[in-house]
């Protein structure tokens, strides 16, 4: 890596795209990291038409390939939690960040909307790799002190809504889960292959009509994330 002397060193873990929410103007040196090419390669686009310069690795967030300390901010807004093993992740984070320097976190709460989308697909999901924890788990505080115990103090821990008001059909959200995705993807191609695709569409239409806090005409849907921002010790 090479950054400028007296900047500060930013590390954005599997969330590549996201990174350009950055104010580069104040300085930072920012690294984008993600485990899939072609993230790494939308973000890289997405970087050149706003005139943005980062640094792009391709990283696994369970094995980090940067040394101890590298980092002033390490950060993973919807990405890291997805990665099986929970505890990897967080020793990696705590690791390549530098001691008083900050941990923060955006990930979707078990009890919220993703939470739930999660329990509807998981019968119809592939079997997780051995060892493998729910994602939304990362949206826990709970969770979130078992996994960094005193190695991180949460100065921040706090819970947002973030709505989603662009589909006019609450089920029109669900086609946008099946087309866009990942993990939505993976479980339908599953459910296609054990003869359950008619029953996986239908799950996931009770589920849209069971969240839109909207109209049948106009959807609204509430989708609630925990803000977690720490000091690594």
């Amino acid at each position: 890596m090479c950054h400028r002397p007296g900047n500060e060193h930013v590390l954005d873990v599997a969330r590549a795209p996201a990174t350009l929410q950055y104010p580069q103007q104040a300085g930072a040196d920012v690294t984008a990291s993600d485990l899939t090419p072609e993230l790494l390669e939308a973000g890289r686009r997405h970087a050149e038409a706003e005139g943005v310069t980062l640094e792009w690795v391709e990283a696994d967030a369970e094995h980090l390939p940067f040394a101890d300390a590298s980092f002033d901010v390490v950060m993973s807004s919807i990405g890291a939690m997805f990665a099986p093993h929970h505890q990897d992740v967080a020793d990696e984070l705590v690791r390549v960040c530098r001691p008083g320097g900050t941990i923060g976190l955006l990930s979707w709460t078990p009890e919220g909307m993703l939470g739930a989308l999660f329990r509807t697909m998981g019968p119809f999901a592939p079997p997780p790799p051995p060892g493998a924890q729910p994602p939304p788990l990362w949206g826990s505080e709970e969770h979130l002190n078992e996994l960094f115990g005193a190695r991180v103090e949460f100065g921040t821990l706090k819970r947002e809504v973030l709505e989603i008001t662009a589909f006019e059909h609450p089920r029109d959200y669900g086609e946008h889960f099946k087309a866009r995705y990942g993990p939505t993807i993976a479980a339908r191609a599953n459910a296609r292959r054990t003869g359950r695709e008619a029953e996986f569409d239908e799950a996931l239409d009770r589920f849209c009509d069971e969240w839109n806090r909207g109209t049948p005409d106009r959807a609204r849907f509430e989708k609630e994330y925990l803000l977690a921002v720490g000091t690594r010790a």
